[in-house]
């Protein structure tokens, strides 16, 4: 059909076309006019957590522990490390309100990374970077997106890292809507468990969806939780009992940069064990330490990676030896690359090294996650 003014079915396009664009503008500018509104995130689901029995909403050990476990141990499982609010709303802008428990400081990690928060939103099946909540101190307000068009999204924001999270409210326009998720994604059912140390818990990520486990949780689509500990990795039983208590498709059992030779050879055969008591065929990844990038010339620090690493494959040989099935172990060959630019101090990675080490993960955990 060719367009005309005098062809009444242009005249009639042309014009349902203009009433659309004004009705989109007027709508866009009442939205940019509109107040944000906070609204408690307690309303929707979080995931992330191992167990639901914690203090607080936003930490990671069940209260029980809080007598039990060393006293650096319990305090890193205040801090808010894998944890996400997923949300679902048509608003044109999102914001947030959080207060963090310690209002910590490091001099080789950012502040987005320790206590900020990273907003993800679903497009065409893939989560996608939507902005960062720039911490300020302890009391935070921040808008993390803004001038978007009005229509329905799912989004994912992942908590702090190395702060713990007290409290949290996401903000949205005024005249707009927010709600639970309208699709399970990531998949809830069958997390991906994590223990491990300070890289686990995210050191050092410039944002906290750059940790691999978020990275992860990202790329499977499936949930993952994050028990890392800062430095203190040491096999201690009681979180095997807490990772024995989730229904997981995989186990991913990270703790050699922190344990010593002699933690290993005593605690990593009854740690082991306890999981593979609650679930005899779940698989379970066993990873090496990676080499670092100060071991190439620090010759006492290479020859700790070298002992630790040959523990772990001769208590994964033992465990091998008397039938234990299901059980996989990661070489530490390539987890960062060979080129020396993965980490930030030697030690801790930078972003390129959490990527790296999720792309190693990815077709390991793939293959062997169960449905």
């Amino acid at each position: 059909m060719s367009f005309s003014l005098r062809n009444p079915y242009s005249i009639y396009y042309l014009t349902a076309m203009k009433t659309k664009s004004f009705l989109l503008c007027l709508l866009l500018a009442i939205s940019a006019n509109a107040q944000i509104v906070y609204h408690d995130a307690s309303a929707f689901p979080l995931l992330g957590k191992a167990t639901e029995t914690t203090l607080t909403r936003y930490e990671r050990l069940p209260d029980s522990l809080r007598n039990i476990s060393r006293k650096p141990l319990w305090e890193l499982g205040r801090n808010s490390a894998g944890l996400a609010v997923r949300f679902r709303s048509n608003s044109t802008r999102i914001a947030a309100k959080w207060e963090v428990l310690l209002n910590r400081n490091m001099n080789h990690m950012t502040p987005t990374g320790i206590k900020g928060l990273d907003l993800y939103c679903l497009q065409d099946g893939k989560w996608l970077f939507a902005g960062s909540g720039r911490p300020q101190g302890k009391v935070n307000e921040a808008t993390i997106v803004k001038d978007m068009l009005p229509k329905e999204r799912e989004y994912l924001l992942f908590l702090s890292l190395y702060d713990g999270v007290t409290s949290l409210s996401i903000g949205i326009d005024s005249l707009s809507q927010i709600s639970g998720p309208a699709t399970e994604l990531p998949v809830r059912k069958k997390p991906v468990v994590f223990y491990g140390t300070s890289i686990l818990q995210g050191g050092c990520a410039s944002r906290s969806g750059m940790a691999h486990t978020n990275i992860l949780e990202r790329w499977l689509n499936r949930e993952c939780i994050n028990l890392g500990f800062s430095g203190n990795a040491l096999l201690d039983l009681e979180i095997a009992h807490v990772m024995a208590g989730v229904d997981a498709s995989v186990f991913v059992l990270d703790f050699v940069p922190n344990a010593s030779v002699e933690q290993i050879k005593e605690r990593a055969g009854a740690f082991y064990s306890i999981i593979r008591s609650k679930h005899p065929d779940t698989p379970v990844l066993f990873v090496e330490e990676p080499i670092f990038t100060h071991s190439r010339f620090n010759r006492t620090v290479a020859r700790e990676v070298k002992d630790k690493n040959e523990t772990l494959q001769a208590v994964f040989r033992s465990l091998k030896k008397r039938g234990e099935k299901n059980i996989y172990l990661l070489s530490s060959e390539d987890i960062i690359g060979h080129d020396g630019e993965a980490t930030v101090d030697g030690v801790h990675f930078t972003d390129l090294g959490f990527m790296r080490y999720a792309k190693v993960l990815y077709p390991v955990l793939k293959k062997r996650m169960k449905d």
